[in-house]
């Protein structure tokens, strides 16, 4: 019963069935690359709709196919449309499936991944549909390069402004594949939202062209490369995470460094104070040129290692709960130029307790130990001392800030909302970031 089953799919696949449409992907190379199942639907077909730049390849092919005997000299060549106005095809195919005339329809890649499947299964029931997926342009990108694509993510810009592909990036994926439409800038676009995210550094930048076709190009390009002058308009670019080169500390800004050049953990790459909220913080922490500063849920180390840069003479206590913090964190400082008096791997709050009494402290992360965390910082904190509290959402200001006027510590509470320049085709938008709360509370000098 299963070899009969597998027989009766297997004629199905080889020959046209009448009343049913076979929609048959291509990649970049056309009627060259298709399989010997779809070679066959091709032969039989009366009616066969494709995209415009197909159809000067399909009299051609006809008449060699002919010439080699794997046609027959008498059989007219089919009727051809162009599906690039996929309104003038409804009607046509509705009449040929009517009649039981064998239809093909080409397609780019998998035609139910962004391709015209979506609309030929509204338009017609799915038994009369029979699909032949080609390698999807991103297997074929992945392949080419030789990397797995398990782990990546991908952004469609077909039609669309830039938002998702910022989104994405603030995420920063290990792998994101960007499907450009280069009616709105392709690959430019890609680039030029990649350095406004700060994120150049961290990503290498891979141009993706005509793939499948025997003139594919796949290369990678350097940040200050300039774009093939003859790049073709069928591209893609992969964005593959890259740990970013080592910078000079000299040529550093003194605070406000790119997002891109901080490693980052590899398990949770995104997971960082964004520029414009360290900038802030960095001065909501009112930084005293000496003293001792705690940044407890470090992170990558981001906020408390700038400080350094601007207040040389503090001791900075780093501590971050994530195994491998420490060492990632030492990786930054030194390629900050920067030296922390400690960087602790442990939780709060019990990890506090060898620390030095703080004068100001950077209060992230989450958790839901947050309340105790805080109270012990209220403990420790000097008189004359700051806490800084960074927060996603308003529980947890509704949550922390009594424990603060409980404690007589001076509050006050700030939202800050931050965009970024997002190109497009005829100008620029500006891309959101996630807001932030921050709550502060300083503690009185004879507290």
């Amino acid at each position: 019963m299963v070899a009969m089953a597998k027989d009766s799919l297997n004629s199905a696949v080889a020959t046209s069935e009448a009343g049913v449409l076979a929609v048959i992907g291509t990649d970049a190379g056309g009627l060259a690359g298709l399989p010997a199942a779809s070679l066959a639907l091709l032969r039989n077909a009366r009616l066969v709709v494709a995209p415009a730049r197909l159809l000067p390849e399909l009299v051609p092919w006809w008449q060699a196919e002919q010439a080699a005997g794997r046609l027959s000299a008498a059989m007219p060549c089919p009727e051809l449309l162009a599906s690039d106005k996929p309104e003038r095809i409804v009607a046509p195919l509705g009449e040929a499936l009517a009649a039981g005339r064998p239809a093909v329809l080409l397609a780019s890649g998998d035609p139910l991944w962004f391709g015209i499947g979506r609309l030929l299964l509204q338009l017609f029931p799915p038994e009369q549909l029979r699909f032949h997926p080609a390698p999807a342009c991103l297997q074929l990108a992945f392949a080419r390069i030789g990397r797995p694509w398990q782990d990546a993510s991908w952004v469609s810009l077909h039609g669309r402004d830039p938002e998702p592909l910022a989104a994405a990036l603030q995420k920063r994926p290990a792998a994101l594949a960007v499907l450009t439409d280069p009616n709105r800038g392709g690959a430019e676009t890609v680039r030029r939202l990649l350095a406004a995210s700060g994120l150049a550094a961290a990503y290498g930048f891979w141009l993706c062209e005509r793939l499948g076709h025997p003139a594919e190009r796949v290369q990678r390009l350097a940040a200050a490369e300039p774009l093939p002058a003859d790049l073709d308009p069928l591209h893609l670019v992969l964005l593959l995470a890259e740990l970013p080169p080592a910078p000079d500390p000299q040529t550093l800004p003194l605070f406000g460094i790119a997002d891109g050049l901080w490693l980052q953990h590899a398990d949770q790459p995104g997971l960082m104070t964004k520029r414009e909220v360290r900038i802030q913080l960095l001065a909501d922490l009112e930084l005293p040129a000496m003293g001792v500063l705690w940044d407890i849920g470090a992170g990558v180390g981001s906020v408390g290692l700038e400080a350094l840069r601007l207040r040389p003479a503090l001791a900075l206590w780093a501590l971050e709960r994530r195994v491998g913090a420490a060492a990632l964190i030492q990786a930054n400082a030194e390629r900050l130029g920067v030296r922390p008096a400690g960087v602790v791997e442990g939780a709060a709050p019990e990890a506090l307790g060898p620390l030095p009494d703080p004068d100001r402290v950077l209060l992230g992360g989450g958790g839901r130990n947050r309340v105790a965390v805080l109270e012990a910082v209220l403990r420790r904190l000097r008189p004359g001392g700051l806490v800084v509290i960074p927060m996603a959402t308003i529980e947890a200001l509704a949550e922390l800030r009594p424990r603060l006027e409980a404690a007589g510590l001076q509050v006050s509470v700030a939202q800050h909302q931050a965009w970024r320049g997002a190109p497009l085709a005829d100008g620029t938008r500006l891309a959101p970031l996630n807001p932030v709360l921050v709550l502060s509370g300083r503690k009185g000098s004879t507290g």
